[in-house]
Formats: structure tokens, sequence, C-alpha cells
């Protein structure tokens, strides 16, 4: 039913892929009431890289939680394919998670008793797609992204940045569309970093997924070919730009501005 209601509205030639209409988020009653999201309004089409910006408290991440439709709000709506959330039962809003979004956050989420070809593994297991199909699969999304000699390999036998490039394997698994990564580059080193970001903007340039992320740094802004500016819960400012690659003579900056 899921899919039949999302590819219709994409049928009748609806270019807006997720949206938040008013969005508000409220924590707490009272005195300690805390409006983590005040009366945002955004749309995302088919095929962009946005990135999304904002101080800590801002609501970025807040924001990109009801993109991936994570969190019921205190008031309005968010809509993938013009279907609103509120219209979705839990069973629907956890089939378009598992099939139509790709997660990929900071803290990686590996399951640290699995192997790497496991954990890309185990969406396609949860969703019982058949044995030699899944091995199939994960050695294309390993190959990808350059893990395959990873195979055995535990989570903490890995790198940062290879930690992070098997997250983002795992969230290719189901083919989603849409690719929402919570500070991706947030606990790796410069060099880690903008192995992962090329990655993510050759999934959005060859393969034209719809690639959201939420980032403090500018570096890795300018990756997306639009930014987005959050504070106090509102979005401040919605600006275009070329979106391009990170050069080596930036990384140098970003490692000399750690090192002080």
């Amino acid at each position: 039913m899921t899919n039949t209601m999302l590819k219709c509205g994409a049928e009748n030639g609806a270019e807006v892929v997720l949206e938040l209409r008013d969005i508000v988020k409220e924590y707490g009653r009272g005195k300690s009431l805390f409006r983590a999201l005040n009366g945002v309004n955004l749309k995302i089409h088919t095929g962009e890289f946005v990135s999304i910006m904002g101080p800590s408290g801002s609501g970025k991440s807040t924001m990109l939680h009801f993109l991936g439709f994570l969190d019921m709000p205190t008031s309005g709506d968010a809509l993938i394919y013009g279907t609103p959330m509120s219209k979705l039962t839990k069973d629907h809003l956890a089939e378009i998670r598992n099939e139509k979004i790709g997660f990929v956050f900071q803290s990686f989420n590996l399951a640290p008793t699995l192997s790497v070809s496991k954990n890309v593994e185990l969406p396609l297991i949860i969703a019982e797609r058949e044995a030699g199909n899944r091995r199939k699969k994960v050695e294309e999304l390993l190959t990808s992204v350059g893990l395959l000699q990873k195979w055995d390999s535990l989570p903490s036998q890995l790198s940062g940045g290879e930690r992070q490039r098997a997250a983002i394997a795992r969230a290719l698994a189901m083919e989603p569309e849409i690719i929402l990564a919570d500070e991706p580059t947030g606990n790796l080193d410069s060099a880690s970093g903008k192995h992962v970001m090329d990655v993510l903007h050759d999934l959005w340039k060859r393969q034209g997924k719809t690639v959201v992320i939420v980032t403090h740094e500018p570096v890795v802004a300018a990756y997306a070919k639009r930014t987005i500016y959050i504070r106090d819960g509102k979005v401040e400012k919605d600006t275009e730009q070329p979106g391009r690659k990170a050069g080596a003579d930036e990384l140098k900056v970003k490692e000399l501005k750690v090192r002080k």
C-alpha cells in the first residue's frame, strides 16, 4: 500500500520528494518548555544535494529526523512524494524508512559483534532477500566504498573512516532513493572525512540519489548544491552554490585548525 501511494504521487509529476510544512517540535512543558523547531517549511527536490548548517542546538538534527520520518511533530506535517506523515500508519512509516531512505549517523551505529559484510547484509536479511542475491549485493556495495578487503573484519578493527563507509554501504543495501546523513564527518580526521564526502558526492552526481547532510563544517557543506542555514529552530537562509568536492588545500586548512 505504501509503495502504491508514493508511486502515485511521483507519476502525477510531483518533483518534491521531501517536504516539511509548518513543523513545530516542543519538548517539556511550562517553564521548561523548549521549542526545537518553530514553524519550519522546507522542500527537497528529487536528485538534490542539500546541506543543513547551524550552531549547536539550532535544530538541524531535529529537522533531519523529520525528513527521515523518525519523529512526530508537535504540530505541522512531513511529507514524502506528497504523502503526509500523519496519514500513514506505523507500519507504513517503517516501510518507508526501510525502503526509501538510507540513514548515515555520526556514531556509525554498526553492530559491534557482526563483521562488516554482515552489518551491510542486515537490512537485506530483515527484508528476507534470497541468500545468494544478498551476498552479491553486499559484494557490490563493499566494492563501491572500497571495503571489499574488510569483508570479515569487525567494526573495532576498522578506522573511523572505514566504519563510516561501511555505514554508507549498509544505508544503500535496500537501494533507497534518499540518503540522510547526520554529521557524517564529525568523528573523522580530514582525509577520512574527504573520502566519506567524496562517496556521498558520487552517489548524488553519478547515481542521482537525493542526499541531505547535516554539518557544521563549511568545507563539507560546500559539497552540496544548496545550503540551508537554521538558527533558533527557524530557517534563516536558503542558498544555492556550485557543489564541489573539497581540494587538498582546503583539507590542510582544516587540519591546521584542529591542531590549534
